[in-house]
C-alpha cells in the first residue's frame, strides 16, 4: 500500500532537515515524498537536493510560485501516486520510525475506513527538546466540530479517492487561481482550509474515521494557527465561515468553549516540562 507525503515548503532551511531526516527513518519503505516548494530564496532547495539519492526515488521536488500553504498542498495533492495520503509541514518532524506502518497497518487491517489519525506534540521552537502541549484526538467525536474541534490535522491520513470524492470547484471559490481540478482545501482561508476540508468530510460527508492512539507527529510551536490573538480571532471567523456554508449550527460561544480544553493542555504540558 504506498503512502504519499506531502511537504510544502518555502525558505524552510532552518527546520527541513529534520523534516527530511524523520522521513527516511521510517521503517516503511511504500512511500513517495512529494515536496511543493513556492520558490524558496534561501537553501530550501539545495537541501532537497542534497537529500535526493538518499531517497532512492522516492522523493519528487516541485518548485514555482504559489498562492500560500493550501495552494501548494493542493497541488502536491495532485501530483501524488499513492492510495493513503498525508501532510508533513516542512518544520515539522516524525515522532517516531513506525508512523508509516502503523497508518499501512491500520488501513491494510480496517479496509473499509476512509481515514485514520492520532494525535501530536508541540514542543518549543528553538529547543524541540521541551515540552508544550499534547494534542489528543482520542476525545474527538463528530458531533464536537460544532465546537471548532478537529482531529490533529498533521496526524490525518486519508485515501486519494477521499480527496477527489470531495474535492470543490475551483472556479467558485474566490480568488482561486490554480488548477480548477484539484481544489482540495478551499484556498480562500487564510489559517484554517483544514478545519474546512475536515468539516466537509467527517461531518458533512460522514468518512468512516478511526483513531490510533499514537504521538505521529513532533511539531515547533508558532505556526500560523497558534501564534497569538489575532490568528485566534482569524480562525474562529474562519471556522464560522466554514460552519455556516456547510450548514452546520454553532455560534461564538460554542466556539469559545474549546479553549477551556486548550488551557487544560497547556497546564498538563507545563506539568510535564518541569516534572
Amino acid at each position: 500500500m504506498k503512502i504519499s507525503v506531502i511537504t510544502a515548503t518555502y525558505n524552510s532551511g532552518a527546520t527541513l532537515r529534520d523534516t527530511l531526516e524523520s522521513v527516511l527513518k521510517q521503517d516503511y519503505s511504500d512511500y513517495e515524498l512529494v515536496i511543493k516548494d513556492g520558490g524558496s530564496t534561501d537553501n530550501t532547495l539545495d537541501i532537497c537536493r542534497e537529500f535526493e539519492s538518499r531517497f532512492n526515488g522516492r522523493m519528487k521536488i516541485m518548485s514555482s510560485p504559489d498562492k500560500g500553504i493550501y495552494d501548494a498542498m493542493n497541488q502536491g495533492i495532485r501530483a501524488t501516486t499513492g492510495e493513503i495520503v498525508g501532510i508533513l509541514n516542512s518544520d515539522d518532524f516524525y515522532s517516531s520510525d513506525d508512523v508509516l506502518s502503523t497508518v499501512a497497518h491500520q488501513f491494510g487491517e480496517t479496509p473499509d475506513i476512509d481515514a485514520v489519525y492520532g494525535d501530536v506534540r508541540y514542543v518549543e521552537a528553538e529547543d524541540t527538546s521541551k515540552h508544550v502541549r499534547y494534542y489528543s484526538s482520542k476525545v474527538f467525536r463528530r458531533w464536537m466540530m460544532r465546537f471548532g474541534y478537529m482531529p490533529a490535522h498533521p496526524s490525518f491520513y486519508c485515501r486519494k479517492s477521499t480527496y477527489e470524492r470531495f474535492k470543490l470547484d475551483g472556479t467558485q471559490i474566490e480568488g482561486f487561481k490554480g488548477d480548477a481540478s484539484c481544489a482540495y482545501f478551499n484556498t480562500s482561508y487564510k489559517i484554517a482550509a483544514d478545519f474546512d476540508f475536515l468539516v466537509r468530510t467527517i461531518y458533512v460527508g460522514r468518512i468512516k474515521t478511526h483513531y490510533i492512539q499514537k504521538n505521529f507527529v513532533t511539531m515547533r510551536s508558532g505556526g500560523a494557527s497558534n501564534s497569538g490573538s489575532s490568528s485566534h480571532k482569524l480562525i474562529n471567523a474562519d471556522h464560522q465561515r466554514t460552519l455556516r456554508e456547510c450548514h452546520v449550527y454553532s455560534n461564538i460561544f460554542f466556539l469559545a468553549l474549546r479553549y477551556v480544553y486548550k488551557v487544560g493542555e497547556l497546564a498538563v504540558g507545563k506539568i510535564r516540562r518541569f516534572a
